[in-house]
């Protein structure tokens, strides 16, 4: 496949440095713009505007089969979008940074507003980051939550304590419940699948998929949450602030938000009815202390300056706060929040990366996640009659990865070694990065 991406941004290298192995990139941007980590590698880099019809060409647009406007100028990413779709008619994928050109640029193909010139894909990171927010929050103390089946089965990742009963134990001698498997460990920040004689060890995250009601029954045999978050703090106003306080509010949580703008605090104290909105700054440890954050059951904080987010966390978990989730604007940043105790950081360069991820995947596979900033993927997969009744253990997959859920019909099944697959079946299967292409292949042809 063919891929032009109009700015060297650092989500732009980051969509190069996911894809360039598998397809041929360029990259379109100004020649000062250029870093160094996109010349590590093995890409095209055109220079100039890609909203110039002479640039597009120069980059080879009649051949491209995707282009992903990604600069940090939402009008730029616009007009280079249209111009590349009336010049090839090419996919197009467009970054914004604004809700209402997400809202004004989201035509439906069948609405009155919709014509041949339109953007394909509008993504707006800060949105996809907020619900990514919202599903860790309403599953208490998980590090990460994917919902599959429409609901009816998740993914979930939960780190070990000290004090928890899975530290030092082999994963066949866990007794987790039926209808839940363990498929992922990241271990000083390596990713790896279990087998059955894996000894699990303090500080290990584990990811677990299974039905919605095994997984909490899960959480609450082995990781004591068996309470639900009732209150939650958020530092920050901005859009990402006020759309998860508004999603808070659904979910009758009892939620105060923090913003230094006393402007913007009236504007929030409009928009939000049932949230307690306080003029002030995150970074206050007074502050902090006299509005009882330390009470929260969840502190996030997201703002958009790192260095904010992370005091502002580290202040949180001084007074006394069990979990905390702290957005992270860098994503070179996210092991180091990781490693001074952050509970999640979260970015929202890599939501936009696994969204980009899931639309370029074939028609018959989707990447309906990925998971520990992109070293494994939660792939979806349609069977072929080639594959019709099958058993899983005879399978022989050319690599390792673990068939987690089969949806069938309106039914889902958590299978086992014996359990047989059907022409038109689901498979949701979980393997690392690197082997996905792998698996991908072998469920296209036998």
């Amino acid at each position: 496949m063919k891929i032009l991406i109009y700015g060297a941004t650092e989500i732009g290298c980051l969509l190069a440095t996911e894809f360039f192995e598998d397809h041929d990139i360029t990259i379109i941007d100004k020649e000062e713009n250029r870093t160094d980590e996109c010349n590590k590698l093995d890409i095209s880099f055109v220079q100039g505007n890609a909203s110039n019809i002479d640039v597009l060409k120069s980059a080879d647009i009649q051949n491209a089969d995707i282009f992903i406007a990604c600069t940090g100028i939402d009008e730029a990413n616009i007009v280079a979008c249209l111009t590349a779709k009336k010049v090839s008619g090419v996919r197009t994928i467009c970054f914004v940074s604004k809700e209402e050109y997400k809202k004004t640029l989201s035509f439906n193909k069948n609405g009155e507003h919709f014509c041949d010139f339109f953007i394909d894909y509008i993504i707006w990171p800060e949105e996809l980051l907020t619900q990514d927010i919202f599903r860790i929050v309403t599953v208490a103390h998980a590090l990460d939550v994917e919902n599959f089946a429409d609901g009816k089965a998740r993914l979930l990742e939960f780190k070990i304590k000290e004090e928890s009963i899975l530290a030092n134990k082999k994963v066949k001698d866990c007794g987790f419940p039926k209808e839940t498997l363990i498929v992922g460990v990241t271990r000083n920040s390596e990713l790896f699948i279990p087998y059955g004689d894996t000894e699990l060890l303090v500080g290990d995250k584990l990811i677990f998929m299974g039905t919605s009601h095994s997984l909490d029954i899960l959480a609450g045999r082995f990781f004591h949450e068996k309470e639900y978050v009732k209150n939650a703090s958020i530092i920050g106003g901005g859009n990402v602030g006020l759309m998860l306080a508004k999603s808070l509010e659904t979910m009758k949580i009892k939620t105060k938000i923090i913003e230094t703008d006393y402007e913007r605090c009236q504007f929030l104290a409009e928009e939000l009815k049932n949230t307690l909105v306080i003029n002030g700054d995150g970074t206050n440890l007074q502050l902090l202390d006299e509005e009882e954050i330390g009470a929260s059951d969840v502190v996030i904080s997201v703002t958009n300056n790192d260095e904010r987010n992370l005091l502002c966390s580290l202040l949180s978990k001084q007074l006394g706060v069990k979990r905390v989730i702290a957005r992270v604007a860098k994503v070179i940043n996210i092991p180091l929040f990781e490693k001074v105790g952050i509970d999640v950081a979260i970015s929202p360069k890599t939501s936009a990366l696994s969204e980009v991820k899931n639309d370029l995947a074939e028609n018959n596979v989707d990447i309906l996640a990925t998971v520990e900033q992109g070293q494994g993927e939660v792939l979806e997969i349609a069977v072929i009659s080639e594959f019709n009744n099958n058993r899983i253990m005879d399978l022989k997959m050319p690599a390792h990865a673990v068939i987690g859920i089969i949806q069938r019909k309106n039914n889902v099944i958590i299978p086992k070694g014996d359990t047989t697959i059907n022409t038109n079946d689901i498979l949701i299967v979980f393997t690392k990065t690197e082997s996905a292409n792998i698996i991908k292949e072998f469920f296209k042809v036998k």
